[in-house]
């Protein structure tokens, strides 16, 4: 095991500047202010006010792990915290106790891009986000804003420079599909799943024709699945084959997999949609694993930006939007979502 991975969370936080001059003299902890708006924060807390009422309402269960020496900060001293840090060197070092959380992780890293809905309102460019979600868990490991979303490949190469991905299988769209994201992410220690499309074209060809060759093969591992839900009913197939009879593939990265999925969408009384997909894996995945680890990449594209914002990730959202709220019940800057992380409230400290 890495340090990574065993990182506590006070250790991680060490690595944050407090942004407070020590010649004016200071009331609290710098760590324990982060220990406590993060512990509120996983505990479904909204706003600034519910951060404080809930460090109050636990400042017992807190004082057994934490000296608070002159009780829980205000209100107002959370705002200005989160107001002068480093966003970026706040989000890195929750990053790193993160990794600590997945790091027996064995699922799907999905990496994903999307505009952020109402952001290109009032004449102001869009905003589009790259993340990266652990589709098991259902959070956000990281994110990185892009001027554009023709801008998402050179943001790609800086999230997974900041993602701890050792022993994961990392899935990224037809975008992504580059020799170097391959090489990266093999680099870390990692696994890729790569859409091929026709910005691929010569790639595309050759896995196209090797499926077509080996149809009737009995190296062909195949998947059959029928999933019905809300009136929609989906088969797919998954298809998998060993990448060594594929030339193109030579200068991809330990590349040992090709697959295919087909997948056949009835809704209701409405004529079927085929949809037809080609990928490429430095994994020996099973047709099976490609179908499981396709439908969650699949399942966090279909999630609105809006959700995304409410899943907990690394509190860089909650960073930026304290720099330009106020104290009151409009400051809704720290958003809750599904319940994916233990809870604070037990008997023993997660940090």
């Amino acid at each position: 095991m890495t340090k990574t991975t065993g990182a506590s969370l006070v250790c991680c936080l060490g690595e944050v500047t407090d942004p407070r001059k020590p010649s004016n003299g200071t009331l609290h902890d710098f760590l324990e202010i982060l220990v406590i708006a993060i512990s509120a924060v996983l505990s479904d807390c909204d706003t600034i006010e519910d951060m404080a009422e809930w460090g109050r309402t636990k400042e017992a269960w807190l004082r057994e792990f934490l000296v608070l020496r002159n009780g829980v900060p205000s209100e107002k001293t959370f705002l200005r915290i989160f107001q002068a840090l480093d966003p970026k060197q706040f989000e890195a070092a929750f990053r790193r106790w993160v990794a600590g959380v997945v790091g027996a992780l064995r699922g799907v890293v999905a990496v994903d891009g999307k505009t952020v809905r109402g952001s290109g309102s009032g004449g102001e460019s869009a905003i589009h986000m790259v993340s990266a979600f652990a589709t098991e868990l259902g959070v956000v490991l990281g994110q990185e804003k892009v001027a554009s979303k023709s801008n998402e490949i050179t943001a790609i190469p800086e999230l997974l420079k900041a993602l701890y991905i050792n022993g994961l299988l990392v899935s990224i769209d037809a975008m992504g599909c580059q020799k170097s994201f391959a090489r990266q992410i093999t680099d870390q220690g990692g696994d890729y799943l790569l859409a091929v499309k026709d910005n691929q074209p010569t790639l595309l060809e050759a896995i196209k024709t090797e499926f077509i060759d080996q149809y009737q093969s009995e190296a062909v591992d195949r998947n059959r699945q029928v999933l019905a839900s809300h009136g929609r009913i989906v088969g797919q197939i998954a298809s998998v084959l060993p990448a060594a009879g594929v030339v193109n593939l030579a200068d991809w990265p330990k590349c040992k997999a090709i697959g295919l999925v087909d997948s056949l969408r009835t809704v209701g009384d409405k004529e079927s949609d085929l949809e037809r997909r080609y990928y490429i894996s430095s994994r020996e995945l099973t047709a099976e694993h490609l179908a499981t680890a396709v439908r969650a990449h699949w399942g966090i594209e279909s999630v609105p930006q809006a959700h995304r914002k409410e899943v907990r990730n690394g509190l860089t959202n909650c960073v930026e939007a304290t720099r330009k709220m106020r104290v009151g019940p409009s400051g809704s800057a720290f958003r809750s979502g599904p319940q994916t992380t233990p809870s604070c409230c037990g008997q023993e400290p997660w940090w």
